[in-house]
């Protein structure tokens, strides 16, 4: 597990029915390529974000809002911006899995108002 990883995300908290929101998310993670090698010459194992997720669980709906996977040339603290639309309250998931098995994860709430 990376030491110092920190997801943040940026959700309103309430909107109406059906309104389409912008969602902001970060996380701090420095990621290690693999190729580095510490100070005393041993490798530094690969530690990369490789997949985000983002699920929206309400009390009549649930589903995907968005699944991206990444490669190796993701920069380090990757920043995701995309709109999602409210069907009702509930909450949005926040996944990122990383290279060496971590999983991180943070949800927020959103009142339909």
């Amino acid at each position: 597990m990376a030491k110092g990883v920190k997801p943040r995300v940026k959700v309103p908290k309430s909107a109406a029915a059906g309104d389409v929101v912008t969602i902001k998310t970060l996380i701090s993670h420095k990621m290690e390529s693999g190729q580095r090698k510490d100070k005393e010459g041993n490798i530094i194992p690969r530690s990369i974000i490789n997949r985000f997720t983002c699920d929206f669980v309400g009390a009549s709906q649930s589903g995907n809002v968005i699944d991206v996977q990444l490669s190796g040339a993701i920069s380090t603290n990757p920043y995701f911006e995309f709109e999602a639309k409210v069907p009702e309250s509930g909450e949005f998931k926040f996944t990122w899995y990383d290279d060496d098995g971590s999983v991180y994860e943070t949800a927020k709430s959103i009142t339909v108002a």
